[in-house]
């Protein structure tokens, strides 16, 4: 488990994606630190290893990387993390358009093409 701050590239998460779940990478991404944690079973375990880094719980959301995928279909709002309606999100996506639109915005300074 490790925190990108300066990027990865596409087939590093393809050799994470082979030795976890043989399709995908779990992350989650700080929206306002524009960081994310990759490789972990659980994105509740990258979590974590955000907020022992400083990051705030709000600013927090799991997604899954399908590395082999190209498009839209690359990467997935999808994770237990998510669920806060307190926050107003119901769901384990990420329901918010602007939060999506700063999360891809983050994926696509991190992951080098």
């Amino acid at each position: 488990m490790k925190i990108i701050t300066d990027g990865i590239s596409r087939e590093e998460l393809a050799e994470m994606s082979k030795k976890m779940f043989g399709n995908l990478v779990k992350a989650v991404v700080d929206i306002e630190k524009k960081i994310m944690a990759i490789d972990a079973d659980l994105h509740a375990d990258e979590e974590a290893l955000l907020l022992e880094n400083g990051s705030a719980q709000k600013n927090l959301w799991g997604i899954n990387f399908y590395p082999e995928l190209i498009g839209e279909d690359f990467v997935e709002f999808d994770s237990m993390i998510n669920l806060r309606p307190a926050q107003g999100n119901r769901s384990r996506g990420v329901d918010d358009l602007e939060v999506q639109k700063k999360i891809l915005e983050i994926i696509d300074k991190l992951v080098q093409k």
